[in-house]
């Protein structure tokens, strides 16, 4: 995929090498539009797959053409990747349940076969729970735990999810239910607003002005960060049809966008801190938060999301280097700033409708991963009873 300046805004093309033009591939050039995030999607799920196929002469589409034996475990799989359930999770998301699906399916049994190749009326929970006692144990020797966890947790999301397209092929009786887990996530360090300062100083200082930014948003306004890297449009600022908001993509919970008012009933700046920064802020493409140096070869500031299996990982690279240079803990990383501005709204005494309100969640439950239990929260929560008690009485002043 390719990124191209025109009349203000980048446009993305998909170009067949020139080697392939030359042999005779027929794509050989495809407008992609001005989304990065369609442009993207268009790529990895269609034009990269189909030139592979055509580089390799077919062969990089053997692990897909042997998933079709009906019943099988490798069968459950291509059913699950079909559904909405799948479809619609991030890039990002779909990349990492690839792969512990396909950790389960290349798995190698005793007599040789995959355990891909099992029929599924084979599957028992007691072959799973060996399974994942198996899968526990890495290269080297070396214990795993999050990645057999996840792989758990995926297969059976990928069982019921297609049992309902396939009940008379798929058992109700799911064996990847009720493994016994023995991972504990790690929380997430959540950043406090003086050490978003810090870092917004140390990535300005470092040229880096533009993750400061993206920092800021994931603190203030609480989108993840594929929304910010991927969506957050300069359109999407003050657009002409709600001048007064900033639209703000929660795509992981299948909300388009959602409007944060700049202002205040009395017109006052409800987040000044981002007005000025945004007011500061160079636009260099369509996206708010965009590289800070133009790419070298293609003379364009690109999306950080941009290149490689795992860009996001780069963007935190760039993150943890910042941080170290200013001299902030290791614990934080990129995603400690939206997890930051969580515990930031639950610490000013948010109810748990606005901080869904603000922070785009379907549920209140979601809240308890992000908002930090803290001190703060405690003195407002004996404040307000004994506020209460004050009211009825019971407390002499």
């Amino acid at each position: 995929m390719e990124a191209r300046p025109s009349n203000g805004e980048v446009r993305y093309y998909w170009n067949a090498p020139t080697w392939a033009r030359k042999r005779g591939y027929q794509t050989k050039s495809e407008p992609l539009g001005t989304s990065y995030a369609i442009a993207k999607a268009r790529c990895d799920d269609v034009l990269n797959p189909m030139f592979d196929s055509w580089r390799t002469g077919g062969t990089s589409d053997s692990e897909i053409a042997r998933r079709v034996v009906v019943g099988t475990f490798d069968w459950l799989c291509t059913q699950y990747k079909k559904a909405p359930r799948y479809t619609k999770r991030p890039q990002r998301t779909k990349d990492s349940y690839d792969r512990v699906l396909k950790l389960v399916a290349d798995y190698t049994l005793k007599d040789g076969r995959r355990f891909g190749e099992l029929n599924i009326r084979s599957i028992t929970p007691a072959a799973v729970d060996l399974l994942y006692e198996k899968l526990k144990v890495g290269s080297g020797g070396k214990m795993l735990s999050r990645t057999p966890g996840l792989a758990m947790s995926v297969c059976k999301t990928a069982w019921d999810t297609a049992r309902r397209g396939h009940a008379s092929i798929i058992p109700s009786d799911n064996p990847f239910e009720k493994v016994e887990i023995d991972y504990q996530p790690k929380l997430t360090r959540a950043a406090t607003k003086a050490e978003l300062e810090i870092f917004v100083a140390g990535a300005d200082a470092d040229g880096s002005a533009s993750l400061g930014t993206a920092a800021m948003i994931a603190f203030y306004w609480m989108p993840r960060e594929e929304d910010i890297f991927m969506r957050c449009a300069w359109s999407d600022y003050c657009p002409a049809d709600n001048p007064n908001s900033i639209m703000i993509w929660h795509h992981k919970n299948h909300q388009e966008r959602l409007p944060i008012p700049l202002y205040d009933v009395d017109g006052s700046e409800l987040w000044p801190e981002m007005t000025l920064r945004l007011a500061q802020a160079r636009r260099v493409g369509t996206l708010i938060v965009m590289r800070d140096a133009p790419d070298p070869r293609r003379k364009v500031h690109l999306p950080w999301m941009t290149g490689g299996k795992n860009p996001m990982r780069y963007v935190q690279s760039e993150v943890r280097r910042i941080c170290r240079k200013a001299g902030l803990p290791d614990e934080i990383t990129f995603t400690s700033f939206r997890h930051g501005g969580h515990t930031d709204g639950a610490d000013s005494g948010l109810t748990e409708a606005q901080m869904r309100a603000l922070g785009g969640h379907k549920t209140s439950a979601a809240l308890y991963r992000y908002a930090k239990q803290t001190e703060a929260q405690r003195q407002i929560a004996g404040r307000k009873r004994r506020d209460n008690r004050t009211k009825k009485g019971n407390l002499s002043e």
